[in-house]
């Protein structure tokens, strides 16, 4: 018995550690952070959806990438990639492998004269860099669990919105302690219907602390 628990354990283990592809659903302004950005991952093939806070400079990166525009002179991001190619480093993939109290952890798996390297690296960053070398990205099904929202809309392949920069949030994080669990549920499901991914995560986050 003992035997078979362990088996079961390496089993479920490994599954959680396999990887599963997303794909860049869009940025929109954060409504929670002021000057930041929501960046959307989409889980390919499946309904799920990562927000991402991200700075203005990393989202304005991932931007230019995204509406094909080449700017005078080459931003940070493709400088990095202008040198990994002058020394013949390839980076072959992003992973985002750890959520820890609301930060995700992502690494570049780059490869040089034949041997692979992995490099620590912010989500932003990767996903910018991912974006240049036209890499796939993925994560694990642990952290879709945990951060991912699925969409309920008939829509499900709409861009994200863009939000003015004069939008205000609706609520304050903190306030979303003096509701029931059933109304944040309500709450949950109209953010979610309104394509409101930075307030859905909030409210999401709330209901998993009551659930521990």
């Amino acid at each position: 018995m003992i035997i078979i628990f362990v088996c079961v354990e390496k089993i479920q283990a490994k599954r959680s550690m396999q990887k599963i592809r997303l794909n860049i659903l869009g940025l929109s302004v954060s409504q929670t952070q002021s000057g930041a950005y929501a960046l959307v991952l989409a889980e390919e093939g499946g309904e799920r959806r990562i927000p991402i806070i991200i700075g203005p400079v990393e989202a304005q990166a991932i931007a230019i990438q995204l509406e094909g525009l080449k700017p005078p002179r080459p931003l940070t991001h493709d400088l990095i990639k202008n040198i990994a190619l002058a020394f013949d480093i390839a980076l072959l993939e992003v992973t985002i492998y750890k959520l820890e109290e609301g930060i995700f952890y992502s690494e570049l798996l780059c490869e040089m004269n034949g041997k692979e390297i992995r490099i620590d690296s912010r989500t932003s960053d990767a996903v910018a860099l991912a974006l240049r070398f036209r890499c796939p990205i993925y994560t694990s099904e642990d952290i879709l669990q945990k951060a991912g929202i699925v969409l309920e809309s008939e829509d499900e392949d709409s861009p994200v919105r863009s939000l003015s920069d004069d939008d205000e949030p609706e609520f304050a994080a903190s306030s979303y302690a003096q509701y029931s669990t059933s109304e944040l549920q309500d709450l949950l499901n109209e953010a979610i219907q309104e394509e409101d991914y930075e307030k859905a995560s909030i409210i999401r986050d709330e209901l998993n602390k009551r659930e521990k």
